[in-house]
């Protein structure tokens, strides 16, 4: 890690420390030290790949056979079935807003929730969320066009409020890994 030289800098870097706190938000100190941090600053896209990189080592490590799609309608082929990949940051109201929910060619999504220092995580059969969309279930809502578009969805959820629905579907990140093998037929290490 560089290290400042010029001794100005340092005295500016010194004041710039002890300014800090004093525009902090309630939210920024929340995340202060965490190891997910870096990730807030990162415009959407960027931070689309990286949770798409997050879920890929994570079940990797697990020992779930992980490989890119062949096409854009899926993110990922786990244990072979095609998954799309859903990352939200805790949001400062409290909840995740896993967006850009479409009707396209994958098995199931992975809606990976990363809070300051725990992360959730639900699997979420296709069939699954077209229906709640569909029937306007907590949490569900049109992103585009008000409550009559009908191309993409988001999922709203608070981590410690979570719809009745969802609750076969995940949460935590155990409960997660035994949904995909049970969807992939494969068996987690660990």
């Amino acid at each position: 890690m560089p290290s400042i030289r010029d001794p100005e800098v340092k005295i500016l870097a010194t004041f710039s420390q002890e300014l800090q706190p004093d525009y902090m938000t309630p939210d920024d100190a929340s995340w202060q030290g965490s190891p997910f941090d870096w990730i807030r600053a990162k415009p959407s896209r960027q931070k689309g790949a990286i949770g798409e990189k997050l879920v890929s080592g994570w079940l990797a490590c697990k020992g779930f056979d992980i490989a890119r799609s062949p096409d854009a309608e899926a993110d990922r082929l786990i244990g072979g079935k095609r998954a799309e990949i859903k990352m939200s940051m805790l949001w400062k109201t409290g909840s995740y807003r896993f967006q850009q929910l479409r009707d396209q060619n994958y098995e199931f999504a992975v809606c990976l929730g990363i809070g300051p220092f725990d992360a959730h995580c639900w699997i979420l059969p296709k069939r699954a969320i077209l229906e709640s969309w569909a029937c306007g279930a907590e949490g569900m809502g049109s992103q585009h066009g008000g409550s009559g578009g009908r191309d993409t969805a988001w999922l709203s959820v608070k981590p410690h409020r979570v719809p009745a629905w969802l609750n076969e579907w995940g949460g935590n990140l155990s409960s997660a890994v035994q949904l995909i093998s049970r969807i992939t037929g494969q068996k987690p290490l660990g």
